[in-house]
């Protein structure tokens, strides 16, 4: 199974150490956390079921677009991290 993490800034609404997950792609992996975490689905994402624009997803260590990153296909010993995008300066 894939395992999944999230940042420490996220740790009130999902897991921050990896933890496995049965899932096909990213987006089903966040439904499946979600079932143990409830509050996880509506920080991750929007109303319309899309990745949230201050949320980063890295999957076997690159970062992919938001925009693509639900429907991206995981395997096995896929590795994915969720972070809260910061800005400012």
């Amino acid at each position: 199974m894939a395992r999944i993490a999230f940042t420490r800034h996220l740790e009130a609404v999902g897991p921050c150490d990896p933890v496995e997950y049965a899932g096909a792609t990213v987006g089903e992996l966040i439904q499946a956390v979600a079932a143990d975490y409830p509050r996880l689905k509506g920080y991750v994402l929007d109303e319309h079921g899309r990745v949230r624009k201050h949320i980063a997803i890295f999957v076997d260590g690159a970062l992919r677009p938001r925009q693509s990153a639900l429907s991206l296909p995981v395997g096995e010993t896929s590795e994915v991290y969720v972070f809260q995008a910061l800005s400012g300066g």
